[in-house]
């Protein structure tokens, strides 16, 4: 088992690495102005309008990094930052947004079976650590791996949607970088700015689904090695 741990080290030193470098990339872009001055806001209502989407509300919300496309209601929740910003990072990380209600508009099949899965998710992420832990003390008090295997069934359910993720976001950067080449929001100095944002937030996406597969790997390795 050293070498799971050794495994795990990594990948934490890793998730902290992409991490800081996308903090330190987008406080760098979040000061590059774009040339036209159009802000997040601005950007995510011509990229919807651009895609003949009418029907998406954009909306501001508190805190950082917190942009979301909300499929449900369907609206485009940007941070205050992005939202008010006239930057190339908030061009992007609207844009971004945008391309996942771009998706959704094209029944992009991904993102459909990540919407299925939101509630089977929600439910996993919610009792799945507590069952871990039981079906680690129930290993312990009775042999049995009964529990262990139904916290690593949840656990699974929650590796899934974290991999089916990354082509979802993927896809919504590659979406959002085109139409920002092509609607002339960036230019020849600012698009690469842009790629490299979106590009870095892929990444915390890559390290969190690679973290999620090695610790569920790690609890199928404890549920057969109680069998020896």
């Amino acid at each position: 088992m050293s070498g799971y741990w050794i495994l795990i080290l990594l990948i934490f030193a890793l998730s902290w690495l992409v991490s800081t470098m996308l903090q330190s990339k987008f406080k760098k872009y979040s000061k590059i102005p774009l040339d036209n001055g159009m802000t997040g806001r601005d950007v995510a209502e011509k990229m919807l309008y651009d895609n003949g989407i009418y029907d998406v509300k954009i909306t501001a919300t508190k805190g950082m990094l917190t942009d979301h496309y909300n499929p449900v209601n369907k609206t485009v929740n940007l941070s205050e930052a992005v939202y008010h910003s006239n930057s190339v990072a908030a061009a992007a990380v609207a844009a971004h947004e945008c391309g996942h209600a771009v998706q959704h508009a094209h029944a992009y099949g991904p993102l459909t079976m990540r919407s299925k899965l939101v509630p089977m998710v929600s439910f996993a992420s919610q009792w799945v650590m507590w069952i871990l832990i039981a079906g680690i003390f129930a290993i312990q008090a009775t042999g049995s791996t009964t529990v262990l295997w139904v916290g690593i069934g949840l656990f699974a359910m929650t590796t899934l949607f974290s991999f089916i993720t990354l082509p979802v976001e993927i896809n919504a950067s590659q979406r959002a970088l085109t139409w920002l080449n092509s609607a002339g929001i960036t230019n020849q100095t600012n698009y690469p700015m842009a790629k490299d944002a979106l590009k870095s937030a892929a990444y915390t996406y890559v390290v969190a689904a690679l973290g999620s597969l090695a610790t569920l790997v790690y609890y199928i390795f404890i549920a057969l090695g109680s069998r020896r």
